[in-house]
């Protein structure tokens, strides 16, 4: 019994731990729809934060390439691209990296936070984070 009692306090406190993190896939949903479009993992290399897309939910846009960016990523594929590149924990956010949004090969500043275990926002700016746009990316189930 006390074997059950612990394996089964152990699987809660790891599923806890791992769902108060920002690494895992992420949805990003249309802001018209609210219909996922795509799947983005964020993951740790070197004690920063990078994202990239891994999945396109749509058919037609699987393929798509980056016309609209500059230097090594111009029309590469979308679909395993990097977005976030090089953020540090700082505190409850992760910041001072950049954020690539492929719709118009713009790069931005940016920092993410985890506002709740399954929901992240993700904040793109010029200069100032006053001036920018906020996102926000649900948890994969």
């Amino acid at each position: 019994m006390k074997k059950i009692l612990f394996a089964l306090l152990f699987t809660t406190v790891s599923f806890s731990m791992s769902a108060q993190t920002i690494f895992g896939k992420w949805e990003n949903r249309d802001e018209e729809t609210n219909k996922v479009d795509s799947v983005i993992e964020v993951y740790k290399k070197d004690g920063k934060a990078y994202a990239k897309i891994i999945e396109i939910t749509d058919k037609n846009r699987q393929e798509a390439v980056c016309d609209k960016c500059n230097g090594k990523r111009k029309n590469n594929p979308i679909l395993g691209m990097n977005i976030l590149t090089g953020l540090k924990k700082d505190g409850n956010e992760w910041s001072g990296g950049k954020i690539l949004d492929p719709k118009n090969g713009k790069e931005y500043k940016c920092y993410i936070k985890l506002e709740n275990d399954n929901k992240l926002k993700i904040r793109g700016y010029i200069g100032f984070a006053a001036f920018g746009r906020t996102a926000y990316w649900h948890r994969k189930n």
